[in-house]
């Protein structure tokens, strides 16, 4: 069992926490091993009928994976034991999603990437007046994983696209909108929630007691930008997407959209998209919005991570993932010191390529 890791079973409740809260509950390749032993050990355990997943700490529930052990995986040229990360994470999170026993993940506070992975795929997923809940990847030249392009190809609309491009962050009542989330349960009420399902007389009836608790977080600014949102992401190109934004930015009938005159600031949002996107690796932003797409028309979540996979073993070896992460956690008070090529300098056919090519041992082998 790893450190930063606690599990406990009472009256009948499997509770698992993330206990790492002074790296915002980062997962380690030990977390994962040690959370995919309590998951095997509680499955046929008579002792567990439900298991609440959890982390430490008020800041967050987990920021994601730990990317400065992904950084030296990348640096030091340990790709296999960085293949072995993922592909351990990725079946830790299809088993989650598979499992014969009510999931509750709380969602309190942070809970981004490899925490998305965890808890965003959870039979019942809990935010709060504090959740902060992003797929960040493209911001370190990287792409959505986890299942995070399984989750984005299924909110409404082009949103899904949008809040991978950008990275946008969302709060409890994007995050439902979205369907990255179920119910909306103050922090403060966190405390009986657990003692309730502790106590509930049905062990088959989690969600309604859930119910009891979930309140409205209030409107959704992402639905209220849905108008816009689809008709610039709508776009076949990123380069299009980017121009679509400006033009709407800019009041032009070329977006597709109208703005009113009274929308000011969805038109400062929309240019602050369009210049975010354009600070950003052409090349995570191609592939990304190509591995959304693609996900739409999946019939299974293990396909996704196994189309992710294709993508992660790829972005393992590039550039801008190694220097992304450098500009992120080495050296946050400089600039990137590398020139990432731009949207007209990747070659056609890329993202296919990148989504298409098994470089290395698939997720599930053929036996599984």
């Amino acid at each position: 069992m790893s450190e930063h890791i606690s599990a406990s079973v009472a009256d009948g409740v499997g509770r698992v926490t993330l206990d790492r809260p002074q790296a915002l509950n980062a997962l380690s390749y030990e977390m994962i091993r040690s959370l995919t032993a309590v998951f095997d050990a509680w499955r046929y355990d008579p002792e567990v009928s439900l298991v609440v997943i959890d982390g430490a700490g008020e800041r967050g529930f987990s920021a994601g994976g730990d990317i400065r052990e992904l950084y030296d995986y990348a640096t030091n040229g340990g790709m296999a034991e960085a293949l072995r990360f993922f592909r351990d994470e990725y079946r830790l999170d299809a088993a989650i999603a598979r499992y014969p026993k009510p999931v509750v993940a709380i969602m309190d506070g942070i809970t981004m990437g490899g925490g998305i992975g965890l808890a965003g795929h959870a039979s019942i997923r809990i935010v709060t007046e504090r959740s902060r809940v992003a797929m960040p990847e493209t911001r370190i030249g990287f792409t959505p994983d986890v299942g995070g392009s399984w989750l984005l190809a299924r909110a409404p609309g082009e949103l899904g696209v949008h809040l991978a491009l950008n990275s946008r962050t969302m709060d409890a009542a994007d995050a439902l909108h979205a369907g990255f989330a179920d119910a909306f349960v103050p922090s403060e009420h966190l405390p009986h929630l657990l003692q309730a399902l502790a106590e509930r007389a049905d062990p088959g009836t989690p969600w309604e007691i859930v119910m009891l608790f979930d309140e409205t977080p209030g409107p959704s600014t992402l639905a209220q930008a849905r108008d816009w949102v689809d008709a610039c992401y709508s776009a076949p190109t990123v380069a299009g997407i980017i121009e679509r934004l400006r033009a709407f930015s800019e009041g032009r009938s070329d977006a597709g959209v109208a703005r009113h005159a009274s929308d000011p600031a969805a038109a400062a949002y929309a240019a602050a998209a369009a210049d975010e996107l354009e600070t950003l690796s052409p090349t995570a932003l191609t592939v990304t919005l190509e591995s959304v797409r693609r996900a739409r028309l999946l019939p299974r979540l293990e396909d996704a991570l196994e189309q992710e996979f294709r993508a992660v073993s790829w972005f393992l070896g590039q550039h801008d993932l190694r220097e992304g992460i450098r500009a992120q956690v080495i050296d946050k008070d400089r600039d990137p010191k590398w020139d990432p090529p731009t949207l007209d300098g990747i070659p056609p056919g890329l993202a296919a390529r990148v989504l298409d090519e098994q470089l290395y041992d698939p997720v599930w082998p053929d036996e599984d």
